[in-house]
């Protein structure tokens, strides 16, 4: 760890008293790798949204392996670590949901991901990530109030490669990754690679005897692209994924001393996960307008076994299972005339999802359980229409409106049996049947100036709106329902460049005002059910800047700050939440990273020298505010050595191993986990094309 601190401040001074470079060189060395974007954006990087993007050679410099890890590396952006991938929380600017449908878009290679419990995925074989903040419902719709995440993979029609990498590290962690990338002909090429992954674990269950949270996956990418002429483009994307990890690694919570306890729960508590996505792009390039076809299809399989007194006494013991179909529709029409002052785009978005859930909670002192069975089928279908105007060559006005409907619905049925006789013994003690509708037009207004080629600034408002549903657990026989939750987003920011395009900078303030927010309550005993709170408001800032001044030399830094508040809370009649700061939401995000490439040194073709510092807080984990985590930073290194097709890789992640929470709850005594200690580990990439 000395050898590589030492050498990576050799390197930044050496880099600090170079001569200036040659500004056309470092313009260039922007241009190393490409993010793909989607469809409904050219590029979202010089769009009139806050937006912060990472390509493939970022997420493999910094060590970046799923999505969970890129949390506060974008300002603003949070994705607690704790538990299981079935609950996988985001927060952007304070907008999130702890269970239930997500508040954050996500889409792969233009696929939608709608449910919490496929959100946690390993990063192996992407091109890139982009992240919008602020809502996104005009063009992306269902679960975007907060944001959206879009993640592209590599066409094999403009990516060629074979590459192959296996890693070991701490914690027995083991990483071999494998893909090939070939196109046959000039209209044909096809993708495949697969990903596995293994960790001991970080946490010790001292009752057990063994590691708490060890962890299994391995994913499977199948890629296809065509091109049967030059107007028509096809790409198919075919994935796999199976998750197999432990239980929670929670313990005792100290909250005056902030220390959590060791894990100590006497019964194995386990999550496993299988997922195939599947998805159909057609791309028509005809003269002044362009048109698009998604087809997707997802199905998903899991199952979680918690301890959940998180105690080495027998109280309480849960099964959960959740089975999700997911299939989806989108056709999307849009001008292609750069030489027209109006520009247009106008899209048909329908999907049908059927989820099928199952909770049982175990009553070990008793002897008795009540297993919840529930089939929540939802349908609904949008139309969205963006109009942007040229009022001048510099200025540019748009408007855009989205109609979504929703029919969700809900089949329950609670039973109860004795442990001893089994589930032949079980007697039905609810039933509930209903269903709900939902509609919504949710606006956009955008005003652009460009003051320059490379320099613009912008001013946003715009409706986020998510609907509502049913509670999967309640304190009577009926399940009770939420209400739909609104928010404006007022947005103002710029977008400027200096120096030739070797520093880029984005800042951006906005203003969210939240009514009916979603807020999620622990039921000890029962789970988390969901009430609207009355009235909420986020408020912050994002800073971002990109700095090349010197060939192979990138510095990046971003930081968020969110001041998120209940505004009016009334939770009962002698329970008050109002003035409260919003759980989940970090006050500020931060994340400096430095990456210095050194060529021909050493008899190697180049020497790469990256570290990375976050930093994340204050979080408030209750809306109580009792819990909390302060403000903390965790550094990540990294040494990379490339010799021909082959290269060397040391890394070490929470460098200095600084202590800090990963999450907390009280249920009804306080529980924490503890964030992941220091690691370090290696790894060989092999890459037929470097």
């Amino acid at each position: 760890m000395r050898f590589m601190l030492s050498l990576l401040g050799v390197c930044f001074a050496t880099a600090a008293g170079a001569t200036e470079a040659d500004s056309t060189i470092a313009s260039r060395h922007e241009l190393r790798e490409v993010v793909v974007t989607g469809f409904k954006q050219d590029n979202v990087k010089d769009a009139p949204v806050s937006v912060s993007t990472a390509g493939s050679r970022f997420i493999q410099d910094n060590e970046q392996r799923g999505l969970r890890e890129m949390s506060t590396v974008f300002a603003n952006f949070f994705m607690p670590d704790y538990g299981a991938r079935q609950n996988t929380p985001i927060y952007i600017r304070g907008i999130g949901s702890k269970i239930n449908a997500p508040s954050v878009g996500l889409y792969v290679d233009g696929m939608p991901y709608f449910d919490r419990s496929v959100f946690d995925m390993e990063l192996a074989g992407i091109s890139g990530i982009e992240v919008l903040r602020g809502p996104q419902g005009t063009l992306y719709g269902r679960n975007s109030t907060g944001g959206l995440i879009n993640i592209s993979t590599h066409s094999p029609l403009d990516y060629q490669n074979t590459m192959a990498r296996i890693g070991y590290g701490s914690r027995n962690d083991m990483q071999l990754t494998l893909g090939h990338y070939a196109k046959l002909n000039e209209r044909f090429g096809f993708s495949i690679s697969g990903n596995y992954h293994h960790n001991d674990g970080f946490f010790y269950n001292r009752t057990l005897g063994e590691k708490a949270d060890d962890s299994n996956t391995a994913s499977a990418r199948l890629g296809f692209a065509w091109r049967p002429t030059d107007r028509w483009t096809m790409r198919m994307s075919l994935i796999f994924d199976h998750t197999l990890q432990g239980g929670y690694p929670y313990g005792a919570y100290d909250v005056a001393a902030n220390r959590v306890g060791a894990v100590g729960y006497n019964r194995r508590s386990d999550y496993r996960r299988n997922l195939f996505s599947g998805g159909m792009n057609w791309l028509y390039r005809g003269e002044g307008f362009s048109f698009n076809s998604q087809t997707s299809f997802q199905y998903s399989k899991d199952r979680q076994h918690i301890d959940q007194d998180f105690m080495p006494v027998d109280l309480f013991f849960a099964i959960t299972a959740l089975k999700q179909r997911l299939a989806s529709q989108e056709f999307t029409l849009r001008s292609t005339r750069h030489d027209s002052r109006y520009h247009w785009i106008v899209g048909a978005f329908g999907f049908y999802q059927k989820l099928n859930n199952m909770v049982e909670t175990q009553f070990l002192t008793p002897k008795f359980a009540t297993p919840k069975f529930y089939d929540n089928p939802t349908w609904g279908g949008a139309l969205y229409h963006q109009s942007t105007y040229d009022l001048t060559q510099s200025l540019h006005a748009a408007v855009g409106l989205r109609y979504d409907y929703e029919r969700v619905g809900e089949d329950y049925e609670a039973y109860k049996y004795a442990l001893a006789a089994g589930m032949d013994s079980k007697v039905l003690t609810a039933t509930f049947k209903d269903h709900m509708h939902f509609s919504r037009v949710t606006p956009k207004f955008t005003l652009s100036q460009h003051l320059s080629a490379d320099k613009m600034v912008y001013a946003s408002v715009a409706a986020g709106y998510k609907a509502g549903g049913y509670n999967l657990t309640s304190t009577t026989k009926d399940l009770p329902a939420y209400d739909p939750e609104y928010n404006w987003n007022y947005e103002i920011g710029a977008k400027l460049t200096f120096f030739d395009r070797a520093l880029q900078t984005e800042i951006s303030l906005f203003y969210i005002d939240w009514k009916h927010q979603q807020v999620t309550s622990t039921v000890p005993g029962l789970g988390n059910i969901i009430n609207n709170a009355g009235h909420s408001d986020s408020k912050g800032v994002e800073l971002s800047a990109v700095y090349r001044p010197l060939t192979g030399l990138e510095l990046r830094a971003n930081y968020g700050y969110t001041y998120a508040r209940f505004l009016r809370y009334e939770k009962s009649a002698t329970v008050s939440y109002t003035g409260n700061m919003l759980p989940m939401v970090p006050r500020q995000t931060m994340a400096f990273a430095a990456n210095y490439t050194i060529p021909h040194v050493m008899g190697l073709d180049k020497l790469m020298l990256n570290a990375a510092l976050t930093g994340a807080g204050k979080i408030y984990w209750t809306e109580d505010n009792t819990l909390r985590q302060p403000f903390y930073t965790l550094l990540n290194l990294k040494v990379a050595a490339t010799k021909g097709r082959f290269t060397w890789e040391l890394w070490t992640k929470n460098t200095t191993n600084t202590r800090y929470m990963a999450y907390a709850f009280v249920a009804p005594t306080a529980y924490a986990q503890q964030g992941r200690p220091f690691t370090m580990g290696t790894s060989l990439l092999f890459k037929l094309n470097p």
